[in-house]
């Protein structure tokens, strides 16, 4: 007796089912077999899991599109394992109504949760769907009237003829079953949260409206931003919505098209600003470490301060007083290394701290030796007091907490130049260099208009006569920093070179040489 005949099956065909599995192919070793149940495959040896897993994916829908279609005449294989579904009741020793199979036969695929194995079984809908975690790869087509086995009714009826519930028989074929179409909304067009009706008019606007909601989910896409074409697509959103708030007369879409205008205007001044590439510069972009002209003027302001109240005569105590304003600059406190002040090429460092801690300018703990000798991850707390805010909250800068690291990484870049380093530059050197970096227009030549610098800025911001200007100005040319040099009697003429322009705080066609005490704070940089 065979299997099937003992699970009460007739002569129907039994369905068909087979298996692909994921093993390990060895002990210790990450290597995989995959194998298949149909005799023809063999079994392969992978290198790793994710490999065989793949691999035996790809195995199984080969299978699948190669095998023929589910039969209609076929009998459920998973009945045919005895499984637990087609258990009778009186095995179970429970009292249920027994498993009755029905609608399509399908190729279900069924698989673990760890992804171990993968089963193929043909088998009818019904069972597919009581089949935790089944999935229908294919469904046979619905059977003929000749190709429906012939069988005798209980009451007698004649071979052939087909009975449907309600006992009324009825010759000939039966009809297929009618599945009424799905129903499917047409795709909403949208942009900015609004929907675009269907039967707006003229078509154009309606086509430029969809264009542009999917240019905008396009550019939210993206990895990096491009304010450029984010501004050419606000304006044209703008024009757009102005366009459909004239056809359809909403107010709504009026004020829509007034934001995008703002939003265009203000995302093109960004652009701007981030480049250095304003209207009638006929200089190409300069991706420069500070980057719009408010960070500029705050450079220049920050000198202009040093230049007024550093306590101590001299070009190094004016770049280390320099320094140390930029680390303490919003709260008048800050942390430095002894690194922070051996870099800055100083003579004596130590005895120009312990100077500017003795006239009360300086605050820390300890010696100035303790001081040099601290490190980064131990540093040590210094106090400017005329840099603390006032009892009134104000201070003697207008930028906030956020402008002041990009300053000081500014100043560092400048001074830590390698090629000033390589030739041992001077403090007065580095203070030179931080000077002619925020006096130069877009190109980086010298001074407003490329007029040069005069002299008498010079003095005020390096302290040092004309004979060491000239000798600063040598050095500067040696290092490849500045270029076409001329020092007459009243200005400094030259241009910085091109590898130093993304160091350069360039001044507006309209600012004087002197920096403006009035500077506009953006809102990034607030506290």
């Amino acid at each position: 007796m065979t299997q099937a005949t003992a699970n009460g099956l007739d002569d129907r065909v039994v369905g068909r089912t087979w298996t692909v599995r994921l093993d390990a192919a060895a002990r210790g070793s990450a290597a995989v077999r995959v194998s298949c149940s149909r005799p023809a495959c063999a079994d392969q040896r992978l290198p790793s899991a994710a490999v065989g897993r793949a691999a035996a994916i790809a195995h199984l829908k080969a299978h699948l599109k190669a095998a023929p279609a589910p039969r209609p005449q076929a009998y459920c294989a998973c009945r045919a394992e005895s499984c637990r579904t087609h258990v009778r009741p009186a095995e179970r020793h429970e009292r249920a109504e027994p498993w009755r199979c029905g609608g399509a036969v399908v190729l279900a695929v069924v698989t673990d949760r760890e992804g171990r194995w993968w089963q193929v079984m043909e088998c009818c809908s019904r069972c597919a769907a009581a089949t935790p975690g089944a999935k229908t790869a294919a469904t046979s087509q619905a059977p003929q009237a000749a190709d429906r086995p012939a069988a005798a009714s209980a009451t007698g009826a004649a071979a052939g003829t087909l009975r449907f519930s309600d006992h009324q028989a009825v010759n000939g074929p039966v009809p297929a079953p009618r599945s009424a179409p799905a129903r499917r909304r047409p795709p909403q067009a949208k942009i900015a949260q609004r929907v675009i009706p269907h039967d707006l008019r003229p078509v154009a606007l309606r086509d430029e409206l969809v264009e542009l909601g999917d240019l905008f989910r396009a550019y939210q896409q993206r990895d990096q931003p491009d304010l450029a074409l984010l501004a050419d697509l606000q304006e044209r959103k703008a024009r757009a919505f102005t366009t459909w708030a004239d056809v359809t007369c909403e107010g709504a879409l009026r004020w829509e098209a007034r934001r995008a205008e703002q939003a265009a205007a203000a995302t093109r001044l960004q652009h701007q600003q981030r480049t250095g590439n304003f209207p009638g510069d006929s200089e190409p972009a300069v991706a420069r470490l500070l980057t719009v002209p408010a960070q500029w003027e705050h450079a220049r302001t920050v000198l202009a301060h040093v230049a007024d109240y550093t306590p101590l005569p001299g070009p190094e105590a004016r770049l280390l007083v320099l320094m140390l304003t930029l680390r303490t600059a919003h709260t008048g406190t800050g942390n430095l290394v002894g690194q922070d002040l051996t870099t800055l090429g100083l003579t004596d460092p130590a005895d120009l701290v312990e100077k500017l801690t003795a006239c009360g300018w300086l605050g820390h703990p300890g010696t100035a030796g303790d001081l040099l000798a601290s490190r980064p991850e131990n540093p040590t707390p210094v106090t400017v007091p005329s840099l603390a805010p006032g009892d009134d909250g104000t201070r003697p800068f207008t930028f906030g907490k956020k402008m002041r690291p990009k300053l000081s990484g500014w100043a560092q870049k400048v001074i830590s130049d390698k090629k000033l380093r390589k030739a041992k530059a001077t403090a007065a050197t580095r203070l030179l260099a931080l000077t002619l970096a925020t006096q130069t227009d877009t190109s980086g030549s010298l001074g407003p208009g490329s007029q040069g610098i005069s002299l008498n800025t010079l003095a005020a911001r390096v302290p040092v006569d004309s004979i060491e200007l000239k000798h600063l100005v040598d050095q500067l040319t040696a290092a490849d920093w500045l270029t076409a040099a001329a020092l007459t009697n009243t200005h400094l003429t030259g241009q910085l070179t091109e590898r130093v322009l993304p160091l350069t705080c360039p001044l507006g066609a309209s600012d004087p040489a002197q920096p403006s005490e009035s500077v506009t704070v953006s809102p990034e940089d607030a506290d």
